[in-house]
């Protein structure tokens, strides 16, 4: 969510005001947003939910970012503005983050307009839910030395997992 973004050393996302102000967006730039944002959705009730969220600091940056346009100057550009609002429209042409439980509605919406402003206007977004590279790897079932010598192969005998022993072997003979 914050990669790309001019972000401070400390970002007080519990405090909205302070957070917006320390990614530069004046008080009249952030009310334009919303209502940027309001238009694309066509809903208050969801409006609502995605400026109350947490990470509203992050994606209004996100979008003043792409309403400056690529001169980047202080003030939204008209080009710029327009190419926000092609962005944003893809909230109402794909409503798949409506669908779901309504306790998730606004992780889910969070998301949507994160894939909106990340994703050009013309191309297809994303089919499935993001994936995070970290995540990948913590749950990935590749071993170490697996990973460690990708073209070598094992010495051991595959063995399926429910096949594999787990406890010491019992000893055998005069020792028992």
């Amino acid at each position: 969510m914050t990669e790309g973004l001019p972000l401070p050393e400390v970002l007080y996302l519990s405090d909205r005001e302070t957070a917006l102000g320390q990614l530069d967006i004046r008080p009249s730039e952030n009310a334009h947003l919303v209502s940027l944002v309001k238009e694309a959705i066509g809903s208050d009730r969801e409006t609502s939910l995605l400026v109350s969220a947490r990470a509203w600091p992050l994606l209004a940056c996100r979008m003043a970012r792409t309403a400056r346009g690529p001169e980047g100057g202080p003030g939204l550009s008209p080009h710029g503005e327009a190419d926000l609002r092609t962005r944003l429209k893809t909230l109402a042409d794909d409503p798949a983050w409506k669908q779901g439980p309504a306790s998730k509605l606004t992780g889910r919406l969070v998301a949507a307009t994160l894939t909106a402003l990340n994703t050009p206007p013309g191309t297809p977004g994303p089919t499935g839910p993001p994936i995070s590279p970290t995540a990948a790897r913590s749950r990935s079932t590749a071993t170490a030395a697996a990973v460690a010598k990708p073209g070598a192969a094992s010495t051991e005998a595959a063995v399926p997992a429910h096949r594999q022993r787990t406890t010491p072997t019992r000893r055998q003979g005069r020792g028992h």
